[in-house]
């Protein structure tokens, strides 16, 4: 089985995986999620790797999960734990040297038609409780590194996924499929639900992480 480091996206916390925590955990997996030090505008993406990395100890097996603005720290958490593997679930998927500010223009998001409405374009598919928990949850990204260049070297060299969320007003389907591909080469796995997708269908988000821990399971006795 696998241990599960799940990376919540900008503003957000760890929080929102907690409906699909315990459908990984009655799979048999370790999950562990943390929350990021997103309101200290001095702190780096290492600074984030250092968080998760404390956290996650001597957790062997793991599987890192980005959410969102979390595929800027995943990539980098999967190098320093030497992860088996590592997803993106609606994620922005970083390359070396590209800063948080250029990704935009450099992906073409910037062409894509986003209502401004944050409860349009992030939780258009949450059950109005769960949205409204959020909303009172949200915390004020920040951070030195957003104006800095990603520090990763190269794209980690593990078996990689990418969850696309069929729904998703915020990364339309068509934008990720299209980012997916030309910065991973792969195809996507689609699933229901919306940029909170964790909220909105954790069934979808933790039967698409099975799946995958289930392709990469580590041999008997390594």
């Amino acid at each position: 089985m696998a241990a599960f480091v799940l990376i919540h996206g900008g503003g957000s916390s760890a929080w929102d995986w907690h409906p699909v925590r315990p459908l990984l955990e009655v799979s048999g997996h370790e999950v562990i999620a943390v929350d990021l030090p997103i309101e200290d505008e001095n702190a780096l993406l290492q600074d984030y790797v250092q968080a998760v990395a404390e956290a996650v100890g001597d957790a062997q097996h793991t599987i890192v999960v980005g959410h969102s603005l979390g595929g800027f720290t995943a990539p980098l958490v999967c190098d320093e734990l030497q992860s088996d593997g590592l997803v993106y679930l609606a994620g922005m998927i970083p390359l070396p040297g590209e800063a948080f500010a250029d990704w935009w223009t450099n992906t073409g998001h910037d062409h894509e038609a986003i209502d401004p409405d944050i409860q349009a374009s992030f939780f258009n598919d949450v059950p109005e409780d769960l949205m409204r928990q959020a909303l009172a949850r949200g915390r004020d990204q920040q951070g030195e590194w957003m104006a800095r260049p990603w520090p990763g070297q190269r794209h980690p060299a593990v078996p990689t996924s990418a969850i696309l969320c069929r729904d998703d007003q915020f990364f339309p389907a068509s934008f990720m499929k299209r980012q997916v591909h030309q910065r991973l080469g792969i195809e996507p796995v689609e699933t229901p639900g919306g940029h909170y997708a964790t909220l909105s269908n954790p069934d979808a988000v933790a039967a698409a992480l099975n799946a995958f821990a289930q392709t990469i399971a580590p041999t008997p006795g390594k």
